[in-house]
């Protein structure tokens, strides 16, 4: 085992659309090698990501080398995930899968300013593995427990079971950066449910 190993940061689940309001990033410490934190507007900070959906469409953006980007689907929007030649073996994931497929992506958020002043997030991906349906099921249903979990303690009601409430610091910050209405995230957390109910009953029909 690797001495950073223990560092390892945990990959925090998220819907797409949560995940491209994350505009704000911080460190905690001066540490040139202090990890970089994405802020989610219900209160937590994402180091690394975990994200399940349908990869529908890959592309060779790269202009002196290979840098390839693949959109994500989930239930409520789309990830954006690149890869060059510092994260080979997602890029060789990107051009070489068929879409549309099923991935699951472990990657870094990361923003980027364009001219016109807008913050786009996207995902630097570590990783990205093609899975089956029941997968992604489950992550949806894992992501929506955990969404709301971090709404309620952000509300400062007792979060039962999935993610830990976060800590009231990182719930102060997402309302000073992003003065949210949280009931938007909701809202698509019952989206995705619905959605994926509806796709097991077209599945079983």
């Amino acid at each position: 085992m690797s001495e950073s190993a223990p560092s390892r940061e945990v990959a925090r689940r998220a819907f797409a659309a949560e995940f491209n309001d994350a505009s704000y990033t911080f460190k905690e410490s001066d540490d040139e090698r202090a990890p970089l934190y994405a802020l989610l507007p219900t209160g937590a900070r994402a180091n690394r990501v975990y994200v399940v959906g349908t990869l529908t469409e890959t592309e060779d953006v790269g202009e002196d080398s290979e840098y390839w980007r693949g959109r994500v689907v989930d239930p409520t929007g789309t990830f954006f995930s690149y890869a060059g030649q510092y994260q080979p073996e997602a890029a060789s994931a990107l051009r070489e899968t068929e879409t549309p497929a099923y991935v699951a992506v472990v990657g870094k958020p990361r923003t980027f300013e364009t001219d016109e002043g807008d913050t786009n997030v996207s995902l630097r991906p570590e990783s990205i593995t093609i899975v089956d349906a029941a997968t992604r099921d489950r992550w949806v249903v894992e992501t929506a427990d955990r969404t709301l979990g971090r709404i309620e303690a952000f509300d400062g009601a007792a979060s039962e079971g999935g993610e830990a409430a976060a800590p009231d610091e990182y719930a102060t910050m997402a309302e000073t950066q992003y003065d949210s209405d949280l009931s938007v995230y909701r809202d698509q957390v019952i989206a995705a449910l619905e959605d994926l109910e509806e796709t097991e009953v077209t599945a079983e029909a």
